[in-house]
């Protein structure tokens, strides 16, 4: 009688089977956490922008800015200027963009939309307070 020592080609193959599926199964949960991951810090940096501009420059200068820049908010962490990809801040590739309304011949202005393009959500969208006090 032989002893048999050792696996079968198809106990071989269906481990492999399994451990191929768990590890498409974990790639795919790591893409998503890492979108998600990314989404949070342009949702973090939309709203550093937005209570500088509320908080500091509108407080301070009692209008909103034509243009924003780390000059202008210099209480926003210059990281947050630069988007996940790399862009910076309302460059046309960039995930972030800034849209003064109702400016004045000064470049003082009355409302602003702050926008966020995000992967697993809708675009992320911060309006000045006075237009969110209106609706």
């Amino acid at each position: 009688m032989r002893n048999k020592c050792g696996f079968t080609i198809i106990e071989i193959l269906i481990l492999a089977t399994f451990a191929s599926l768990f590890f498409v199964l974990f790639l795919i949960q790591k893409t998503n956490l890492d979108a998600f991951s990314r989404d949070e810090t342009r949702k973090t940096a939309i709203n550093a922008i937005y209570y500088s501009l509320e908080n500091d420059f509108y407080q301070t200068n009692g209008y909103y800015p034509s243009e924003i820049n780390a000059e202008i908010l210099p209480t926003v962490t210059s990281e947050l200027w630069i988007d996940p990809s790399g862009y910076e801040f309302n460059a046309p590739e960039s995930d972030y963009s800034y849209e003064p309304a109702s400016c004045d011949y000064n470049n003082h202005c009355k409302e602003y939309i702050l926008k966020s393009t995000l992967e697993k959500e809708a675009t992320y969208i911060k309006t000045n307070k006075t237009a969110t006090q209106d609706d």
